[in-house]
């Protein structure tokens, strides 16, 4: 019986130390961020606007208990061009445009959407736009990453805050259009955003929320 128990405690231990880590640790796919990003001396000759429908930009947070997952709009965007070679871009990101998918009650869904929105977290109704400028596309000849064939380098501003983030891309061009693929984890903290943040607040528990949110983008432009 003491055997079970010692058993039963060093297991219970390790699913914590596993939740403590998730919330707190880095991901394999987390973006490196900087202080940011100088934009390069690189001059495009075309410029290819967004299309803000059929671009998709998805969420995903995760806490102890589960995770959430949604959708935010693109207000506006373009890509620069170099010949056939994307070297830059910028985009607007309507932070009102939130939406969480995965809730089906409405209460309860409508109850996180404030959350999100609120000072909390995003501060949408005192920064209801954030921004991503691409400082820099590099090509990636031995891509760590599957698919991905170039390393985009970029400022992005969430409630005013300015970081430089670096992550990989599968970006396609041909016959006029642009698909652009990625999928990254970063440290929301890095962006204030510290609400049930392990790093900065003592026995949350199960309310722990992990720092790294991922965003998952499919990005059309012509």
């Amino acid at each position: 019986m003491k055997i079970t128990k010692l058993l039963n405690f060093f297991l219970l231990f390790a699913v914590l130390t596993v939740f403590v880590l998730s919330g707190c640790g880095k991901s394999e796919k987390e973006a490196k961020i900087t202080s940011g990003e100088k934009p390069s001396d690189v001059k495009g000759n075309k410029t290819l606007v967004v299309d803000v429908n059929e671009s998709i930009v998805k969420w995903v947070g995760r806490k102890v208990t589960g995770q959430h997952d949604g959708t935010v709009k693109l207000l506006n965007g373009e890509i620069l061009m170099d010949s056939d070679k994307p070297v830059g871009g910028k985009f607007d990101i309507d932070m009102n445009s939130i939406v969480v998918l995965d809730i089906t009650d409405p209460e309860t869904n409508g109850k996180l959407l404030a959350h999100l929105k609120s000072d909390d977290f995003f501060s949408v109704e005192k920064n209801p736009v954030s921004k991503f400028e691409i400082t820099s596309i590099e090509n990636l000849s031995d891509a760590t990453v599957p698919e991905m064939n170039y390393n985009i380098k970029g400022n992005l501003t969430i409630k005013g805050i300015t970081k430089g983030i670096i992550f990989p891309a599968h970006i396609k061009y041909e016959n006029g259009k642009l698909t652009a693929l990625a999928d990254f984890d970063i440290d929301r903290t890095e962006w204030d955003i510290k609400y049930g943040s392990g790093k900065f607040f003592q026995n949350l528990g199960d309310k722990m929320i992990n720092d790294n949110f991922t965003l998952k983008l499919n990005i059309t432009a012509k």
